[in-house]
């Protein structure tokens, strides 16, 4: 989702050195986590290891940072699905009218060139819904949903990567690293990886299921600074053939993959990566209202009924 924006807004094609810079921030701030988890094997993430070395004011104002981290992220990723889903659903011939996918008060430009103003995002109103009344069902449950999406996006990505390679146009690549006009240059470079970020925020949440891994001490560490790996790998290597593929300038957009995939002009391949890209945005929001589940019931259990369960835990 953030690629597209990054890329046209702030650093163009070099928006692979802001993911580079991003990953090796994401990589200091994993090595924390990983040795918070280890030694606190317990739920609550960053809520729990705040309360057990600087008390609970402060504890209190990290859980609701948490809450209001994932709250936001979800919601943010569920806009993006529903750009990937009415996306897909148009090559399919099915059409959702721009109001019912766009936040109220959201002026989408329509193809004749008027505007009409958005009265609800529906598409992300329902993966939200169907996602949560999941969670209510059960963790184990999706879990195992979460690998099998996890194992198909992964398979979309490769396969984006294999195809789209040989229809990439150097000359979207020039200047790697746009004229510093006030928004590209090194500059723009360091803005692309403060908002591409967000897009390593999933990593953190691996903390918050600690208490369910069987081999905490080895697992968390494991987790926590894999994902992050493989993922800077992966986003690097899709930024640079998604920005050879579509000039930088047009991928400000909901779903730029969609949009680099229609430029190869395979219907059967872009089905295919919109799919992929809408299984991958689901198990993010997955695991990001998981995150939430976590976090939030972690800081109402501990404030209301055992307020000293952190402190009570590292002396034992």
């Amino acid at each position: 989702m953030l690629t597209g924006t990054a890329a046209a807004q702030f650093a163009g094609p070099a928006i692979i050195l802001s993911f580079i810079l991003g990953g090796i921030a994401c990589a200091f701030v994993g090595l924390c986590y990983s040795e918070f988890a280890a030694m606190l094997p317990v739920c609550g993430s960053s809520y729990t290891y705040t309360y057990a070395t600087l008390g609970e004011v402060f504890a209190w104002i990290i859980g609701w940072d948490l809450i209001l981290e994932y709250t936001m992220g979800a919601s943010i990723v569920a806009v993006g699905w529903s750009g990937y889903i009415v996306s897909l659903l148009h090559n399919v011939g099915i059409s959702i009218p721009p109001g019912l996918a766009a936040a109220p008060g959201t002026m989408v430009k329509l193809a004749d060139g008027t505007s009409v103003a958005g009265a609800v995002n529906l598409p992300a109103v329902f993966i939200i819904a169907v996602l949560t009344l999941m969670l209510v069902m059960g963790t184990k449950k999706s879990a195992r949903l979460n690998n099998v999406m996890v194992a198909i996006k992964l398979f979309v990505v490769v396969a984006f990567l294999a195809l789209g390679v040989f229809f990439v146009h150097s000359a979207n690549w020039h200047s790697f690293i746009p004229a510093d006009t006030g928004e590209f240059g090194m500059s723009g470079i360091l803005r692309g990886s403060a908002v591409l970020f967000f897009a390593f925020i999933g990593f953190d949440a691996v903390s918050t299921c600690a208490q369910g891994a069987r081999k905490p001490q080895r697992d968390m560490p494991v987790g926590i600074l894999g994902s992050p790996v493989i993922c800077t790998v992966l986003y690097i290597a899709v930024a640079g053939v998604l920005t050879g593929l579509v000039p930088y300038g047009e991928l400000n957009v909901p779903d730029p993959i969609a949009k680099g995939v229609d430029v190869i002009g395979l219907t059967w391949f872009s089905i295919l990566i919109k799919i992929g890209s809408l299984t991958g945005l689901t198990t993010v929001i997955l695991v990001l209202l998981y995150g939430h589940r976590a976090a939030s019931s972690s800081l109402c259990r501990k404030m209301a009924c055992c307020p000293n369960y952190s402190r009570r835990f590292i002396r034992a």
